[in-house]
C-alpha cells in the first residue's frame, strides 16, 4: 500500500500541475460550467480511451494518458462545482482554486485507501481498458442521476462517482507508469 500511495502522489502532482498552469493561462472559467457540462466532458475523454483502445488509426496525436489525467482534473472541477455551486462568471483566484483541489483530492485520496484495503489491492490486476469502461459506467450513473434531478433510492450521489473515476484514472496511469 506504501507504493501505492507514492504511486497515487506521483500521478495527482502531475495532474496538480497542469490544473495549476491551465489556471494560469485561462482563470477560473471552468467556474461557469454546469454539472451535466462537466460530466459531459469527461464522457467525452472517456469515449475517446475507449476509442483509442479500440482502433488502429489515430488522427490526433495526444493519447490515453492525457484523456486519464483531463478525466482526473474535470472530476475535481465537479466536486468544487458540488461544494460552491456554479459561478456566474469566473470567481476563484489561482490559490483558491489550489486549496480546494487539494482538499478534494485528499478525501478521494483517502477513499482510495479505505476501499484499497478492504479490496486488497484488486485494481492492479485490473486491464487499462477495464477502468476505461468502470469510468463509462459511473458516468453513465451519474448523466442518470443528474437526468432524476439528484433523486436516488439506493444508490451513493454524485459525489462518490466522481471520486470513483478519479480513482480508477489514477489507477490506470500507475499501470501506465508501470509499463
Amino acid at each position: 500500500m506504501q507504493n501505492t500511495s507514492k504511486q497515487y502522489d506521483d500521478v495527482i502532482e502531475k495532474c496538480r500541475s497542469l490544473f495549476i498552469n491551465k489556471m494560469t493561462d485561462y482563470g477560473s472559467a471552468w467556474r461557469i460550467l454546469r454539472l451535466p457540462s462537466l460530466t459531459d466532458q469527461i464522457f467525452i475523454k472517456a469515449q475517446r480511451i475507449r476509442m483509442l483502445q479500440e482502433n488502429e488509426v489515430r488522427k490526433v496525436e495526444e493519447g490515453e494518458r492525457s484523456e486519464f489525467i483531463g478525466i482526473i482534473n474535470y472530476c475535481l472541477m465537479a466536486l468544487i462545482q458540488l461544494e460552491k455551486g456554479v459561478g456566474a462568471y469566473p470567481d476563484f483566484d489561482l490559490n483558491q482554486s489550489i486549496a480546494l483541489y487539494d482538499k478534494h483530492i485528499v478525501e478521494t485520496k483517502a477513499l482510495m485507501e479505505n476501499k484499497n484495503h478492504d479490496y486488497g489491492e484488486a485494481w492492479r490486476d485490473m486491464r487499462i481498458s477495464s477502468l476505461a469502461d468502470l469510468i463509462l459506467q459511473k458516468l453513465l450513473r451519474v448523466k442518470q442521476i443528474e437526468d432524476n434531478k439528484g433523486k436516488t433510492i439506493v444508490s451513493e450521489g454524485i459525489d462518490a462517482n466522481y471520486q470513483d473515476m478519479i480513482n480508477y484514472a489514477v489507477f490506470a496511469l500507475i499501470h501506465m507508469n508501470e509499463k
